[in-house]
């Protein structure tokens, strides 16, 4: 609860955000049945409305919208204390955004509550509850994805296959013939301007190193 900057200390009234969403348009649907609803709701339970978000006709698979893309980025700069939804999958319809979503709530401090999701309401002891279990599982999905990807990245790289930023292709020739000149390899990069490291780990791949290297001593000795 937010304290006014007052001397009494009195509490002031939760900022809430009401966001609603259908997925079309027209034949009986839109936002404002779920507005109304959340309204009575945030009278009843003394909400300040600090902002309504409205996503009309946008499918709930999409992780950005307009309305939603908003109302996060407001609850992000501490401006809001609640977000409260009609029902949760008005948030959306995927599992993992929903849970992602969820816990960047709670971690930036914003009270969530869905009016027709029982147990959904983390302004409550039981809820708080519920909402801990959501972002401990928003947790684990997000270390089941980065072992995933870690899996990935090892079964491409067994088969031989880049990984990372794009290999950047370097032309050895120059180099090789700098280095049977006697140069070293730190000159020898400076001059192609390529990272000493990357320059002798490809001349290695290629066969030239050390032999270019040797073969620039051996000429440097008959001189």
């Amino acid at each position: 609860m937010r304290y006014s900057d007052g001397m009494t200390s009195k509490p002031t009234k939760p900022r809430a955000a009401l966001y609603a969403r259908v997925s079309t348009t027209g034949h009986g649907q839109d936002v404002g049945l779920q507005l109304d609803e959340l309204r009575q709701v945030a009278a009843q339970r003394g909400w300040e409305i600090a902002g309504v978000y409205e996503d009309a006709g946008v499918s709930g698979t999409k992780t950005s919208r307009p309305g939603l893309d908003r109302m996060l980025a407001d609850a992000q700069a501490g401006k809001l204390d609640i977000v409260a939804v009609w029902k949760l999958d008005r948030l959306g319809r995927s599992l993992q955004h929903v849970l992602a979503t969820l816990d960047q709530l709670n971690t930036q401090g914003v009270d969530f509550v869905s009016l027709r999701d029982q147990g959904l309401d983390s302004t409550t002891p039981a809820g708080r509850l519920f909402t801990a279990m959501i972002a401990a599982f928003a947790a684990f999905e997000r270390d089941l994805i980065q072992e995933r990807v870690v899996a990935g990245i090892r079964r491409a790289q067994a088969a031989g296959k880049h990984c990372g930023r794009p290999r950047k292709e370097i032309d050895l020739r120059p180099a090789v013939a700098l280095l049977r000149e006697g140069r070293g390899l730190k000159d020898v990069a400076r001059i192609l301007k390529v990272p000493r490291a990357t320059l002798r780990r490809r001349l290695e791949e290629a066969g030239q190193w050390p032999v270019a290297r040797e073969a620039g001593q051996r000429e440097a000795a008959v001189r």
